[in-house]
């Protein structure tokens, strides 16, 4: 890794690390949060796909930030046959917004909607994230809690690691001159802090006296 894909990992490296020893997410990751947290997990990355892929159709005719719009990585297909599985037909009613979603849906539109950077930004750490996550994760889940797992398979990347690496080969290349790329880096930390809020919150909401997904 070189370049400003390096830099970008480099600057948001304290706070990759915190969002992965998040206590809910460790407690999920070996079947410890109830169904009902993990069905509420899934409903806050509905709400924030929904606003991120929105904000992605927009940017298409980017002539930067649409190269790094794709159909393969799209979340929202997904997470709809997951809540579907979790809640039932009727799963858009068992759906709210946790204040640190709403402020992170907010986020998004404010820093996404008319600033290309600032949605590669937070397209990276997602979609980046839950590729990679989908990979460690996903088997784990699928153990623990069956149905409602989709969200974390991406059957149309068949080769993550080569994915991965022609993606950061785009971010080597971004046009941007460097005060615009601190920009960048510094929204994709607070993408970071915006995702471990959400965490945080469904860790207060699903404590860890509760009982296990088993």
């Amino acid at each position: 890794m070189t370049g400003f894909a390096l830099d970008l990992r480099k600057s948001t490296a304290t706070a990759h690390r915190d969002a992965e020893s998040t206590g809910f997410l460790s407690r999920l990751a070996v079947g410890a949060v109830p169904v009902a947290g993990f069905a509420a997990l899934a409903a806050q990355h509905y709400l924030i796909y929904r606003e991120l892929e929105s904000v992605g159709e927009r940017m298409r005719a980017d002539p930067v930030a649409g190269a790094f719009v794709d159909p393969a990585l799209d979340r929202l297909p997904t997470l709809e046959a997951d809540l579907r599985e979790l809640h039932g037909r009727d799963w858009a009613s068992a759906v709210s917004a946790l204040p640190a979603t709403e402020r992170y849906t907010s986020r998004l539109r404010t820093a996404c909607a008319e600033w290309p950077a600032g949605f590669i930004a937070h397209h990276y750490v997602r979609y980046l994230g839950d590729l990679s996550g989908g990979l460690m994760l996903g088997p784990a889940l699928r153990s623990s809690y069956g149905a409602g797992t989709s969200f974390y398979v991406f059957d149309r990347i068949p080769d993550p690691r080569a994915y991965k690496d022609a993606y950061r080969t785009r971010l080597d290349a971004l046009p941007y001159p460097p005060a615009e790329l601190e920009r960048l880096a510094a929204e994709a930390a607070i993408a970071y802090q915006l995702n471990i809020d959400v965490l945080r919150e469904l860790g207060l909401d699903f404590p860890d006296d509760l009982a296990a997904a088993a």
